[in-house]
């Protein structure tokens, strides 16, 4: 006999040890509902019992088979045991009642958001719409629950008397949007139908209500409609507390791996399903990953949000590279999710904006060498998917943008896939349910696609046998888990009074008879108090987050205070590690030619020659970021392109008028913005200071020209081969002086220090000397111009500048030659190239022993 048939059999049993608190609790419960059928004459199968959730149906049926057993009958009369939206589906069903009407509250967003826009047009609030129609969604959602359990032909009526009060609380002047919004959603949530009507033509013989936590309008409103058809049955653990553990944990992660370790422990002792309470959506994404990567099978009744799985991120990536002005990074990332797309033309294509500087689509040229191709099928796509249409037809085009771009099939392959298919209605025929007369221009329909997907919620396939189900503390009663694990147990996420949901105040709850701040407190007690029963129980909280203390929840500071119980220790098993230094790396750069070198890459070699290695010569630069914010390097691109542009205007045009230069370096600045694709919102911090650079320049270039130097030429590409290596470079400026010879000019636009102390330390700054390197003139001159911010432009000449080149080009060839001898290039893990450096995850320094 099994131990719920023996506990209702009346056989002792030693409860404390033994019996499970669902076990209890169905017994007791079905001996009730027994009792019911024979007292009230009233055969089983004739009996309706109305269940909290429905996760709760079968264990229903078990407890009914296991009491029939015990009292020696064949369990072949099962009452019906149902829960509100399931009964309601079976009787539309039998009844044939039509669906519900677009109008109607769905509890859909991608419905019901349109729905709600169209009541806030006729309400005169189109220019409002877009602030106001998500919190007319929620608002009326949360009046749908007590909407739906007045009787459908009294429903208007409830609507026009809840209507009639004085304001409901919003009736000042400043809250008159927030009044707007209610009266719509009260409006709304009365005119509509919902599923449960048919429930209130149904006539069950005995109508039962098993309580849950938190009694459900619906069901309070059945049982007044039945009468003394109608009996309420309380669903109750035992008073006897299971074992309790209490951990204390430091942060996020650390809750999340004790939490894990928890669930483990139980299941190493034989104790599953261990219930794993859902009070943090992220954290237990975190813990449910840790306990996937040892193959745990996993009930998941929570999910997550449809927006965060893969599959709604590609949908995403399509939509997002669709505006005219959308960044390449935004094309890029679409384009590398649609398999119609070769991958190998993508990444020509990535490597040719990146270096190009190409931050936004529209700036791709007409024709350029490279996969010119995919650029052109990914624009004609995009063309396509620009202007404003109704609603079915962008679902209808999306489709089939979809299926071009080869991402449809994997969408409808994946689970996930398919419920963004499903709830975007966009599988062929569903976008018929959705009103025609509503017309959306891409950002609109982008907007309700993330609306849609944000409040959809999706849940992996169920395993045959779970060992773990996640599920949330109020879906814990009658559950027969064998232990429980509640993480999020602290101040914030385990409240002994939460926070009513909605915008509705206290006065308005009360008056719209939804859930007072009490009435939802004494049911997250009641939760609390009846897992606190459960055979075993560990409850975790995390002492801070943010840098801020964090205390337990204060149900848990209850237990600590009556109880005393001391913190449990931490589940998590220590295994020794073997200690495994990481040593400093000393690769050797022999077997990659070296027959190139520009000045960046030789300053690389002279910082630290691992990063040379790294970065030079095997080529594992890091990809440039095209939507990065403009900082100090794109305003210093701007000043060298400026003004090469300027001087060779000057030069085609000669004038010493200052008004008239002014002119010009204006236009070259203009010009520069537009050639380097900087928009005028990102470039306004430099445009701002740009008057002060621009006549600090002229003031130094006319004196600069009075000494009798001349600007010559800018931006030039120069090379020059010593021996077997050939060094390259762009050189800012060359000038001629008045003595026929020629300056070697770098432009800089940091700080003044930094340039003075490049000239104190000649022999360790190469940027100048690599430059006179390009040259072959031993009467060459070089110095930095700083064109500085707050202070005027300087020069700072560099007068050894032929002799460090000499000793520069001596010190090139001989480094070459101890490369190509396979002389170790170490890294040095010294300085200030470590701070900035892309090479310093390879090097691994920050592990070295």
């Amino acid at each position: 006999m099994t131990l719920i048939a023996k506990i209702i059999a009346g056989i002792p049993v030693n409860v404390a040890a033994n019996a499970h608190p669902g076990d209890i609790c169905w017994a007791k419960v079905m001996a009730q509902l027994a009792d019911l059928c024979d007292n009230r004459r009233v055969h089983p199968s004739k009996a309706l019992v109305l269940l909290p959730y429905a996760q709760l149906m079968q264990q229903a049926r078990d407890a009914w088979a296991a009491h029939a057993g015990s009292v020696g009958k064949v369990p072949s009369f099962v009452p019906r045991f149902e829960t509100t939206m399931n009964w309601a589906g079976s009787v539309a069903a039998q009844e044939g009642t039509s669906d519900l009407a677009v109008k109607d509250i769905q509890q859909d967003v991608a419905i019901d958001a349109l729905t709600a826009a169209s009541l806030l047009k006729q309400a005169g609030l189109a220019a409002q719409e877009g602030i106001l129609t998500g919190r007319l969604v929620e608002a009326a959602w949360s009046l749908a629950r007590v909407a739906a359990s007045q009787p459908p032909e009294d429903r208007l009526a409830w609507g026009v008397r809840m209507a009639g009060l004085p304001g409901m609380g919003l009736d000042a002047p400043a809250l008159a949007l927030e009044l707007a919004v209610a009266r719509i959603a009260l409006a709304w949530a009365a005119a509509s139908s919902y599923p449960t009507d048919a429930l209130f033509s149904a006539a069950p013989e005995l109508f039962v209500v098993f309580e849950g936590f938190q009694a459900e309008p619906i069901a309070e409103a059945l049982k007044t409609r039945f009468g003394d058809r109608a009996v309420t049955l309380r669903l109750t653990a035992p008073e006897a507390r299971g074992a309790l553990a209490l951990h204390a944990t430091q942060d996020a992660e650390d809750e999340a791996q004790r939490a894990a370790a928890c669930v483990m422990a139980h299941i190493a002792r034989g104790k599953s399903p261990v219930a794993l309470i859902a009070q943090d959506r992220v954290l237990t994404r975190r813990i449910r990953a840790m306990l996937a990567e040892s193959d745990v099978a996993i009930r998941d009744e929570t999910g997550w949000k449809l927006s965060t799985t893969r599959a709604a991120a590609g949908l995403m990536s399509l939509l997002r590279a669709l505006p005219w002005d959308a960044s390449s990074d935004a094309v890029l990332d679409w384009l590398k999710n649609a398999p119609a797309f070769k991958p190998g033309e993508v990444t020509q294509l990535e490597i040719f904006l990146r270096k190009a500087g190409v931050r936004f689509w529209h700036g791709l040229p007409a024709s350029f060498e490279g996969a010119q191709l995919v650029a052109e099928q990914a624009e004609s796509l995009r063309q396509g998917l620009q202007r404003a249409r109704p609603l079915p037809q962008w679902l209808r085009d999306v489709r089939a943008a979809l299926q071009a771009s080869g991402q449809w099939l994997p969408l409808a392959e994946d689970a996930a896939g398919a419920a963004v298919l499903d709830a975007l209605r966009l599988r062929d025929g569903s976008e018929a349910a959705l009103p025609a007369s509503v017309r959306m221009d891409l950002q609109d329909f982008t907007s309700w696609v993330n609306q849609a997907l944000e409040s959809a919620n999706f849940s992996p396939l169920h395993p045959p046998a779970a060992q773990v189900v996640i599920l949330p503390l109020s879906q814990l009663l009658g559950r027969r888990m064998q232990a429980v694990v509640l993480p999020g147990a602290d101040e914030v996420r385990l409240a002994v009074s939460p926070e009513p949901p909605g915008m509705w105040t206290p006065a308005q709850r009360e008056l719209l008879g939804l859930p007072s701040r009490a009435e939802i407190a004494r049911g997250v007690r009641t939760a609390w108090d009846y897992a606190l029963r459960m055979p075993g129980i560990d409850v975790l909280w995390r002492t801070s987050e943010a840098g801020e203390t964090l205390m337990p929840s204060g149900f848990v500071q209850e237990v600590m205070l009556s109880l005393s119980p001391d913190l449990a220790d931490d589940p998590r098993l220590k295994r020794p590690v073997p200690v495994q230094p990481t040593p400093h790396p000393m690769p050797t750069g022999d077997a990659l030619p070296l027959n190139r070198l520009s000045s960046s890459a030789y300053e690389d070699l002279r910082r630290c020659p691992y990063r040379y290695f790294a970065l030079r010569q095997l080529r594992l630069q890091e990809s440039e970021e095209l939507e990065s914010e403009i900082g100090k390097r794109e305003f210093g691109n701007w000043l060298h392109t400026l003004l090469n542009t300027f001087h060779e205007a000057l030069k085609t045009a000669p004038t010493s008028c200052l008004s008239a230069r002014v002119a010009m370096i204006n236009i070259a600045a203009e010009d520069a913005v537009k050639t380097l694709g900087l928009s005028d919102s990102e470039f306004l911090p430099f445009a701002a200071i740009w008057p002060r650079v621009r006549d600090g320049y002229l003031d130094w270039l006319a004196a600069h020209e009075a000494g009798g130097a001349h600007y010559v030429e800018g931006e030039s590409w120069l090379e020059m081969t010593y021996g077997d290596v050939k060094l390259f470079g762009k050189l800012d400026r060359i000038d001629q002086l008045a003595d026929g010879s020629r300056l070697v000019i770098d432009y800089k636009t940091e700080g003044r220090p930094t340039t003075q102390a490049r000239l104190r330390d000649a022999q360790e700054d190469t940027q100048l000397a690599f430059y006179a390197a390009l040259l072959a003139d031993d009467t060459l001159a070089a110095a930095y111009v700083n064109l500085g911010e707050k202070e005027p432009t300087k020069t700072y000449d560099q007068p050894e500048i032929v002799h460090l080149r000499d000793e520069l080009i001596d010190s090139i060839l001989m480094d070459v030659s101890r490369i190509a001898a396979g002389t170790p290039l170490p890294a040095l893990g010294e300085g200030k190239a470590c701070d900035y450096c892309s090479a310093r995850g390879l090097c691994r320094k920050d592990f070295w022993s």
